[in-house]
């Protein structure tokens, strides 16, 4: 069974953070390194698309807790693995290893599981972050026309992610964290790019962030205004992450789904970050915030961003079981 017929029967469960698993590991600038890496001439812990690479059995372990927690979507570690983000490190030139091997680590563990329990297949989606960097928004206060990117450079940063992450065997694609909308347009085009060059597509998520209590993206659209957006794209489905808890979360996801004609995905925050950057949010909180969005039919896909471990993914797996997915064509507009 697909993964469209599979949104038709159950709300699926998206992974939680990986960012989060890492920290737990307490690695050190030589851990990020490793061998091949020893010599890298400048910094490069916080890196954490690296350790696809130096630490490939810590990724594979953070993916298989997930997926013992019961997700069904997993997520590779390539949020940042774009040329324009990993030029933080100077490795633009291993961009494809990056998505390579980490697509071909979360496929293996995924295929591991799907083996063990074909009546639940798990999907492998490539992460596609946003970048460090805005087309829509001048870094500048003082020169409001100037911006540190261009349409152009991100869908060609875009196009070469993409590729090595279908190469490296994803499911789906899940371009996310959206903040500027023109970004995510780069995205979808460069998609777009590859599909027709190769001949071959794979089913797209997308899924923006509100950034504040405006309401609004960064780059200034409301829910309604996004989706109409992207809606040009045939995506699998549409939805909101991180920047916010659940609570905070909803009533941008009530909007959505009263619009929206497709599925409908949601990982928030566990909770807001405290004064130290962390998140105290429990599971059993979080989950008691999301069941209001499945009482009122609101999702196709429920997950975790910042903050979140496989004990909260397990208890939203346990709640979403006795909930129906959302009637697309009920809630519509």
């Amino acid at each position: 069974m697909n993964i469209r017929q599979l949104l038709t029967k159950r709300i699926l469960v998206l992974d939680g953070a990986m960012g989060t698993m890492i920290q737990r590991h307490k690695l050190e600038e030589e851990d990020y390194r490793g061998a091949e890496f020893a010599d890298w001439p400048c910094l490069v812990k916080g890196n954490n698309d690296l350790l696809s690479l130096t630490q490939p059995d810590i990724i594979a372990d953070i993916h298989r807790a997930y997926l013992e927690a019961g997700a069904d979507i997993l997520e590779t570690n390539t949020f940042n693995s774009t040329s324009i983000s990993q030029a933080d490190y100077q490795m633009e030139e291993l961009v494809y290893r990056l998505n390579f091997e980490s697509a071909r680590i979360a496929r293996e563990v995924a295929e591991e599981f799907t083996t063990k329990n074909p009546s639940q297949p798990r999907f492998v989606a490539g992460s596609i972050g946003p970048t460090n960097r805005t087309a829509s928004l001048s870094p500048d206060v003082n020169r409001p026309a100037f911006r540190n990117v261009d349409f152009d450079t991100l869908v060609d940063a875009y196009a070469e992610q993409c590729k090595a992450l279908m190469d490296g065997g994803c499911h789906l694609l899940l371009v996310e964290t959206v903040f500027d909308t023109l970004n995510a347009k780069a995205a979808l085009f460069a998609i777009s790019g590859v599909f027709e060059e190769r001949g071959e597509e794979i089913p797209v998520m997308i899924s923006g962030t509100i950034t504040d209590a405006s309401g609004r993206t960064l780059s200034g659209q409301t829910p309604t205004s996004f989706a109409i957006s992207v809606s040009h794209f045939p995506l699998l489905s549409i939805g909101f992450n991180c920047a916010l808890g659940a609570d905070q979360l909803r009533p941008h996801v009530q909007e959505l789904a009263r619009f929206s004609h497709l599925p409908v995905s949601a990982h928030p925050n566990a909770g807001l970050p405290n004064e130290m950057g962390g998140y105290d949010q429990s599971p059993e909180a979080m989950a008691n915030l999301m069941e209001p969005f499945l009482k009122e039919g609101l999702l196709n896909i429920v997950g975790g961003c910042c903050g979140t471990t496989p004990v909260h993914i397990r208890t939203l797996v346990d709640l979403v079981a006795r909930y129906q997915p959302r009637k697309i064509a009920e809630h519509a507009e």
